[in-house]
């Protein structure tokens, strides 16, 4: 698929902030996780439609240099802000003024059709520079801080207000709000009253040529030597690890050589309280040390390997925007064994099953129910792969840029009007 769209609303470069992670990062630790997939994605497939794509992020390496070409018609920009090295998110704020500066200052700066902020920190600096440039802002905040203090796990700290004064701010200053799934719409709706009409939802997508079944294996079991289930994420309680161990060790009073695999590193600066040495001593602690292997990210080519090889992944988390994992997962044909809560119950449908809450002996009973009935485990391997197919990173892009005709078109318009009177108070 390589439909630009044309008329009033052409749109021929985009500029994508990503302040406080880089698309180059690795997805699955520090602060890298589905965003950065995203960006990456939709950017290179925009590129290769026409439309030029600037990525805008904050320089977190002295070694860097000041661009990186990510593909054909997309560059990564450096911008000094704050230390050169990974800091936390939360101090990340404490430099949005110079990322600001220095963003006004580069040499592209005002040349694009449109902004596209990624995350409230992007937001926050997208709210400020769209009037400078005098182009439209996209919001995406791929995670809410009003959700995640709804659904706080054990032990987590609750985002502070000045995030959710954030949010609240750049849902109302941005031309167009975008949501991953129909429940991130109505928790914008409900909580800062946004209209349907400057709501739109563009669901994420999945690399169809990367992530699919290896050939004649849909719903097959993977392992010979036992069972194995696997965790891909960020290792910090919203995303619930420590579920998936304790998953483990109910799964083995009825599966003794059931196995876990957690790929993932540890969240933001790598000090949280869910690290892998965390994790380790949860598993000890349930006699379940032997059986639990906990490594690094690994890349995306990798990762699809290590999905095919599982019997089912355990996706437990306490809130998702949107559960790429799960996606992925059930485009390679595993089964996905997930919270019922609102980013997952939108993509596992009858590509597994959805457990309500996080008691892990619910978790663990949906798990024996796919490795103990081969005919379900099949059907939701097939209804997976379908489900994924439905979702490929093109439809997203598609919807991505009819998305920015409609609001640089809009913003055109509104321009026209009030030329003339702009006019006329200079001319007064």
């Amino acid at each position: 698929m390589s439909r630009t769209v044309e008329g009033p609303g052409r749109v021929r470069r985009v500029a994508l902030l990503s302040v406080h992670t880089s698309p180059l990062d690795q997805p699955g630790t520090g602060d890298g996780g589905g965003l950065n997939v995203y960006v990456r994605a939709v950017a290179a497939r925009m590129a290769a439609r026409g439309v030029h794509v600037d990525i805008f992020t904050r320089r977190s390496d002295p070694r860097a240099p000041a661009t990186v070409p990510l593909a054909p018609g997309v560059d990564v920009h450096h911008l000094d802000a704050g230390p050169a090295a990974p800091i936390d998110k939360q101090e990340v704020t404490n430099h949005l003024c110079s990322f600001l500066l220095a963003l006004q200052a580069h040499p592209s700066a005002g040349t694009h059709d449109v902004i596209h902020a990624h995350y409230w920190l992007s937001g926050w600096v997208g709210r400020r520079i769209a009037p400078r440039w005098g182009v439209p802002l996209v919001q995406t905040f791929h995670t809410l801080g009003v959700l995640k203090n709804a659904t706080l796990a054990p032990g987590d700290s609750p985002e502070p207000p000045l995030r959710l004064l954030a949010e609240e701010r750049v849902a109302h200053a941005a031309d167009r709000v975008l949501v991953l799934t129909c429940g991130e719409a109505r928790l914008l709706h409900r909580t800062y009253g946004l209209s349907g009409a400057r709501l739109t939802v563009v669901p994420a997508g999945v690399d169809l040529d990367r992530f699919a079944p290896a050939e004649g294996t849909a719903g097959v079991p993977a392992s010979a030597s036992g069972p194995e289930l696997l965790f891909v994420g960020r290792l910090q309680p919203l995303k619930g690890p420590d579920v998936a161990i304790r998953t483990l060790a109910e799964l083995r009073r009825s599966v003794p050589d059931a196995r876990l695999s957690i790929i993932g590193g540890a969240s933001g600066n790598g000090q949280g309280s869910m690290g892998p040495a965390q994790l380790r001593t949860l598993a000890r602690g349930l006699g379940v040390a032997d059986a639990v292997h906990i490594e690094d990210a690994v890349e995306q080519h990798h990762l699809a390997a290590r999905y095919r090889a599982a019997d089912v992944l355990l996706a437990p988390s306490r809130s998702e925007t949107f559960g790429l994992v799960a996606l992925e997962a059930q485009a390679c044909g595993t089964p996905v064994v997930a919270a019922d809560v609102p980013g997952l119950e939108a993509v596992v449908r009858g590509g597994g099953i959805l457990v309500p809450g996080h008691d892990p002996a619910d978790h663990a009973a949906a798990a024996l129910t796919l490795l103990t009935d081969p005919q379900r485990a099949a059907a939701a391997g097939r209804a997976g792969i379908a489900a994924a197919r439905a979702a490929s990173w093109d439809r997203t892009v598609t919807r991505l840029l009819d998305v920015y005709a409609e609001v640089v078109a809009e913003h055109r318009a509104a321009a026209r009007e009030l030329a003339p009177a702009l006019l006329a108070e200079r001319s007064a």
